[in-house]
């Protein structure tokens, strides 16, 4: 097949590079690499064989115009649905929608300071 099977990265289109790095670095609990950052993408590490998530502000793109996603992106994992909306609150995010619990899952979803939606998820199992 000429397409593999196997998501690379995720972009998010950001609107400050350096602002949403700083942001999902601690979202995340991920070291900043040194240096700066201008752009156009800063990929997080997300762990070996797991897609990154692509932040891409557009730099060179002076025909973008910027607009947020009005549904989750993606979801990322949480080993305590509690725990990890009180971390996404603290770091003042947007909630979007609060935490829900299904008989397989609980999940909420918060904005990241552009706007996008990201939903958090605990699987039961």
């Amino acid at each position: 097949m000429p397409i593999v099977n196997r998501v690379d990265t995720i972009f998010v289109h950001v609107t400050d590079l350096e602002r949403s790095i700083s942001w999902y670095s601690r979202l995340l609990g991920l070291d900043v690499r040194e240096g700066r950052h201008e752009g156009p993408i800063y990929t997080l590490d997300m762990g070996q064989g797991r897609p990154g998530i692509t932040l891409d502000n557009h730099c060179f793109d002076e025909n973008y115009v910027f607009t947020p996603s009005n549904q989750p992106l993606f979801n990322l994992s949480a080993s305590d649905i509690h725990e990890a909306y009180r971390h996404v609150t603290e770091l003042g995010a947007e909630i979007v929608s609060g935490i829900v619990t299904y008989p397989d899952l609980a999940e909420f979803s918060f904005q990241d300071p552009d706007g996008n939606i990201i939903m958090v998820c605990t699987c039961f199992s």
